[in-house]
């Protein structure tokens, strides 16, 4: 587990932001957007999921992590957590607490390796315990008297094994916009690390995706078309447009995530949304010929698409995929990396007009930056 450390300085954090937002002005600058929107992190304790080493020296462990250096297989040095300011305050207080419960007990302590928590703003705290070692009967009936005396939920983990001992998820409630909604994060797949910063996300997504020209209620159900959403893990915006739109569909390939999805709808009532597994080259295939298997499969012929969501990893967009967004009346990109964010949008803003571009600080004290930008056809 590699890691740049950030030092969480919360006095210093609004000139930081100042500036990490002005970095973004000029990187952008060349394709004249708007005003840029700032949206600010908590400055301190706002990450709700993190993993430590857990270091055993003597009679003693503690947690570390690794600064990086320039070369990350030579450049590691090794720093002891006795608290982590970056995450929640739940998880600091459940840090030294956990240790000192397993500090005593060789079958909880014995070749631990790793500790990963997920903590939700909903009071829900999961702790995966990673190990060295097969476990057995015995780890589990120690585990569980642990789990009841710290009240939070614990997973095993060793090589092949997973032993889930109440769930593998906790149950988030964001706030989007006017509605609360709940949305199953499962341990191991991706969820938007600052649940803070992540309604703030969802709001700007809801505000920008409203249905325009539209004087009444009445005319902007009417006027409501469609949103694909490629990308869409757990259905987070998915989810939270859902009464800016006709119908809403999230496509995604990691099985989790659209389990997650789909008890997400449930959880929250929501009939004009489905979440498929899905390819963003077989949704493209779909589109292009109404009798391929996608399109059958999906009823993608009941379709009126309007706007597209892309939430992408890193590398941004493929030439392909990048094809197929373009032909959309709207696009919502939400981008975690500047860079291929403006590689895309050379070519987006050949066809589209940025109307709306906003930053997300989702990881303070650090060069990271989450984007978004909102572009209309020309």
């Amino acid at each position: 587990m590699a890691s740049t450390l950030p030092q969480v300085t919360p006095d210093l954090y609004p000139q930081l932001l100042d500036a990490k937002a002005q970095r973004l002005r000029e990187r952008f600058q060349a394709f004249n957007p708007p005003e840029l929107e700032v949206f600010a992190s908590p400055p301190s304790h706002y990450r709700m999921r993190t993993e430590f080493r857990v270091w055993h020296e003597g009679e003693d462990i503690f947690y570390i992590m690794f600064e990086v250096g320039e070369d990350p297989k030579k450049d590691r040095r090794q720093v002891r957590m006795d608290d982590y300011p970056v995450a929640s305050e739940a998880i600091n207080e459940l840090m030294p607490r956990l240790l000192d419960a397993i500090r005593d007990r060789p079958l909880l302590r014995r070749k631990l390796f790793q500790v990963e928590f997920l903590n939700s703003l909903s009071g829900e705290m999961l702790v995966s315990m990673i190990y060295h070692r097969k476990l057995d009967e015995e780890w589990e009936v120690a585990a569980r008297q642990l789990q009841e005396e710290l009240g939070v939920m614990l997973i095993g983990r060793a090589r092949k094994q997973k032993i889930v001992l109440e769930r593998d998820y906790v149950l988030e409630k964001l706030q989007a916009g006017k509605r609360t909604l709940t949305y199953k994060q499962v341990e191991g797949s991706f969820t938007q690390p600052n649940a803070r910063v992540c309604e703030q996300m969802l709001a700007w997504a809801i505000d920008v995706s409203a249905p325009v020209g539209a004087q009444s209620l009445r005319d902007q159900q009417h006027d409501k078309r469609d949103l694909v959403e490629l990308y869409c893990g757990n259905g987070n915006f998915t989810l939270a447009l859902a009464d800016n739109f006709r119908k809403l569909l999230g496509t995604e390939i990691s099985r989790t995530s659209v389990a997650a999805g789909q008890y997400n709808i449930e959880a929250n009532g929501i009939e004009n949304v489905r979440i498929e597994r899905m390819s963003a080259e077989d949704f493209s295939a779909g589109l292009q010929d109404p009798k391929s298997k996608a399109a059958v499969k999906f009823n993608l012929a009941e379709y009126d698409f309007s706007t597209v969501l892309v939430d992408p990893p890193r590398a941004g967009l493929d030439a392909t995929t990048l094809e197929q967004v373009s032909r959309y009346e709207r696009i919502i990109y939400i981008s975690c990396n500047p860079e291929t964010l403006a590689e895309n949008l050379e070519t987006l803003s050949k066809t589209h007009t940025i109307e709306r571009f906003a930053f997300f600080d989702q990881f303070p004290y650090t060069d990271h930056a989450e984007g978004g930008v909102y572009l209309v056809k020309k």
